[in-house]
């Protein structure tokens, strides 16, 4: 039996920087702890926009517990970053950019010839 296919994580933008890191340590000399891109969304929509969990894990569009589970995940790796001197890595994930998601109810990626092959051009069954 296949396991259940992964759902994409939604997220406002790439990342500005890809990498952080103690200053005047060469990164040569540094481990590095990675970060994806949809716990630093994780991190953004609770600890510095401020929102209540259920609207964060509206707008990613994931279950709250999944919600739960990327934000905690997101704050062990920037404190481990941050207690043991370690650099961040910010990158990969599994997750699309709002403005590339053409259909909710699949999450398709990048907009594709006339929509989602289930529900059409307009996103919606009916159509």
């Amino acid at each position: 039996m296949a396991p259940r296919p992964r759902i994409y994580r939604i997220v406002e933008s790439e990342p500005l920087y890809d990498i952080y890191k103690p200053a005047g340590v060469p990164m040569a000399a540094l481990e590095e702890v990675v970060l994806t891109v949809e716990q630093l969304e994780a991190l953004r929509l609770k600890d510095l926009e401020g929102l209540e969990q259920e609207a964060c894990a509206e707008l990613m569009q994931v279950s709250r517990p999944t919600f739960q589970r990327v934000l905690a995940r997101a704050r062990e790796t920037v404190a481990r970053a941050l207690v043991e001197g370690k650099a961040l890595r910010i990158e990969g994930g599994h997750y699309l950019l709002r403005h590339q998601v053409q259909c909710r109810r699949h999450r398709h990626g990048k907009r594709r010839h006339g929509g989602c092959g289930y529900c059409g051009p307009s996103g919606r069954k009916d159509s």
